[in-house]
């Protein structure tokens, strides 16, 4: 389900290459992160669960995410060009939810982070324990490589992150955004958000933010500090037929 909330064309970017984001990442600022064919590409399975779908691909593309994914494996679907209405009957959807997509308006102030580190490869394994107590979505061993992640260290342990997802040509994600638990209510993670924020439009481009449509939380916060609420979007999990290929 989508439904737009707002008009407009943020910093001259073409807003709707945002309707189907991971499709327009894999074909522009990620292409070189891109597997699959015509109607289906994926992100490589340790950087991203995204798997996007080509715009008009209707019910064409179960055969084709079939033989990409392999048998018994589940993959997450999100975007426009997602008919979850025509899903074979040998599938399974495992879940659903409703998102919320937001963009940086002119009212975003962005500015570089004193306290902010640049995290990379050495910091992986800090970075999926914070991930871990604080869920802020799907971030995986190699996630790292998709953009900048920057984070605050509080006594020499990893305590606030954000960093860039999805590269459309001219918009960049800000995504993995987090605090620990008992670091929160001191405007680490807004920090970084501002912080990310400027690294992209330092580069030309506009920031973007998904979170899911129950966090509201979150929600009033990014509003509050510049993005626009743009559209709701379904996702889902779905699991292809047959069994899963044991390792």
């Amino acid at each position: 389900m989508t439904e737009l909330l707002a008009p407009g064309t943020a910093s001259g970017s073409d807003e709707s290459l945002l309707d189907n984001a991971a499709w327009a990442s894999l074909t522009g600022g990620h292409s070189s992160f891109a597997q699959g064919e015509d109607l289906v590409l994926r992100y490589p399975p340790d950087v991203s669960p995204f798997v996007a779908v080509a715009p008009g691909a209707g019910s064409c593309v179960w055969p084709e995410l079939a033989r990409l994914a392999g048998p018994g494996e589940v993959v997450a679907l999100s975007g426009a060009a997602v008919d979850i209405a025509t899903l074979p009957d040998d599938w399974h959807l495992v879940g659903s939810g409703e998102g919320v997509q937001l963009v940086a308006t002119a009212a975003l102030t962005s500015a570089p982070e004193p306290e902010a580190v640049l995290l990379g490869a050495p910091d992986v394994e800090e970075m999926l324990e914070l991930v871990a107590r604080t869920q802020p979505g799907p971030f995986l061993p190699r996630t790292y490589q998709l953009g900048t992640y920057l984070g605050i260290r509080q006594e020499g342990r990893l305590v606030a992150m954000a960093g860039e997802r999805l590269h459309p040509r001219g918009w960049t994600e800000i995504s993995a955004v987090c605090s620990d638990p008992a670091h929160r209510r001191r405007g680490l993670a807004t920090r970084l958000v501002r912080a990310v924020a400027h690294g992209i439009r330092e580069r030309g481009e506009t920031p973007f933010m998904h979170a899911a449509a129950t966090n509201v939380d979150a929600i009033r916060l990014y509003e509050s500090i510049g993005f626009r609420l743009r559209r709701r979007t379904g996702f889902w999990a779905v699991r292809t037929p047959g069994a899963a290929v044991s390792a």
